[in-house]
């Protein structure tokens, strides 16, 4: 009887795991592609385990070759469920994609154009017509580059993209292979010993949005666990390599506006939504006036 009691525990127990992965939802999970694939592997991994094991749910990276192949798929928005994003894809998502805003860290986003300590109170004009690292556009940091010399699209640095990361940049300035490097303030303080040419205004820090076919209480669930990521001890490093202490909750309000960074590079249309057909079209044609 005792042998014939245990089987039938165990054998609730298992239903009762069958059920639990059963309602668990799966879902496409995109980030950035401001670290190669293998790295971004990496450095996600346990945000993705954490995220797994808070909500019960399953979260499945989905990962971009460069910026380039990232900007397209967000304009043809290809099918995620939740994104990690700088405020300017944020705003894109939320004004054209429909999606939700969920949560962001907590510190604003700034970025800074370093170079040796020689440059030491030269300012960014100091390096117009030299090589300047940068990883490729549209990332956040190649537009505030860009906007950092708008006044004058002549007199502007030779921007070398081909760096795979904000890391990388900062190599090919320490390996004199550029005259500067354009990379989040946070990594700057890593390297006291270069000098900050200009720094960029702030921007809201990056937010996840969920895609409008995610069901209501599942974003509630993501947005409660990222709101208290900070509390596991285990989730330190990935707050660090973020330059993040927490996460907060976000609003469609604290991006608004910022997509307009990406009016400058190719593809980028005007959202519409909420306006009509005929007061779009009055728009463009004005946009185009001389």
């Amino acid at each position: 009887m005792s042998g014939f009691a245990t089987a039938i525990k165990l054998g609730l127990c298992i239903a009762a795991l069958f059920a639990a992965d059963a309602s668990a939802a799966r879902y496409r999970l995109a980030v950035e592609p401001s670290y190669p694939a293998e790295q971004a592997e990496e450095v996600y991994k346990p945000l993705v385990e954490y995220l797994n094991r808070t909500t019960g749910h399953r979260f499945e990276l989905v990962l971009s070759r460069n910026y380039h192949a990232y900007w397209r798929d967000l304009r043809e928005d290809l099918p995620v469920d939740f994104a990690f994003d700088e405020a300017h894809f944020a705003d894109y998502r939320i004004q054209h994609n429909g999606f939700v805003p969920v949560a962001r860290i907590a510190e604003p986003t700034v970025y800074a154009l370093l170079a040796q300590s020689h440059y030491e109170g030269q300012g960014m004009r100091s390096v117009i017509g030299l090589p300047v690292a940068c990883v490729s556009a549209p990332s956040l940091g190649f537009a505030l580059l860009a906007e950092m010399y708008e006044d004058n699209p002549v007199a502007q640095p030779a921007v070398r993209s081909e760096a795979v990361s904000w890391r990388d940049s900062l190599q090919m300035l320490l390996a004199g292979e550029v005259e500067g490097a354009m990379v989040p303030v946070h990594l700057a303080k890593d390297y006291p010993y270069l000098v900050e040419l200009q720094r960029s205004a702030e921007l809201p820090g990056q937010a996840f949005t969920a895609a409008p076919g995610v069901d209501a209480a599942d974003v509630e669930a993501v947005r409660e666990a990222l709101n208290a990521l900070h509390e596991d001890p285990a989730l330190y490093n990935v707050l660090v390599e973020l330059g993040a202490t927490r996460f907060e909750t976000a609003l469609a309000s604290d991006y608004a506006g910022y997509e307009k960074v990406l009016a400058g590079f190719y593809g980028y249309s005007r959202a519409t939504r909420g306006v009509s057909p005929i007061e779009a079209a009055s728009e463009d044609a004005d946009a185009g006036q001389p």
